[in-house]
């Protein structure tokens, strides 16, 4: 929710970006900004990190750095037009990744710094994934939807553009 937050908040601030004319360049800069905080933030702080990995999972300090080297990878390829379309299905891919260590949070509701303590923060966090997943990929042009316009066809059949 706080990335969620952070998301929409960059977004917004963009507007005033004359080179961002349309939402989704908007939220794709806001994504790369955010990512490379929370990226960073997996370096710099890993121990804190770790508490949220499942213990079935192995490797756990191993893979709270690649995810935060994955975020920051997809943060710089938003912004390469010749990767972008790439870089928003890898990181659609890469937030139903990290789904279950959200689950696993709501779990065991972790007691982590810097994020609420109470329970329904967790079970909250997940329903915002698909959302990360959505926001990743109508960023780049992989979907349109809910904003595509509905335009009759030559053929009288009705069509998303």
């Amino acid at each position: 929710m706080l990335f969620f937050g952070l998301l929409v908040s960059l977004a917004l601030a963009a507007r005033i970006l004359p080179f961002l004319p349309d939402w989704p360049s908007r939220m794709r800069l806001a994504m790369s900004i955010a990512l490379v905080a929370v990226g960073t933030d997996h370096w710099l702080t890993t121990e804190r990190y770790l508490p949220m990995m499942p213990p079935w999972i192995g490797f756990h300090r191993e893979l709270v750095l690649l995810t935060g080297a994955a975020e920051i990878a997809g943060a710089f390829a938003l912004l390469v037009p010749r990767l972008r379309r790439l870089a928003g299905w890898c990181l659609a891919v890469y937030f139903v990744a990290v789904f279950p260590a959200n689950v696993h949070n709501m779990l065991t509701g972790p007691t982590l710094p810097g994020l609420p303590e109470a329970d329904w923060y967790y079970r909250v966090r997940l329903a915002f994934q698909p959302l990360f997943i959505w926001w990743a990929l109508f960023s780049v042009g992989v979907v349109r939807w809910p904003f595509a316009r509905r335009h009759v066809h030559a053929y009288g059949s009705n069509v998303r553009s």
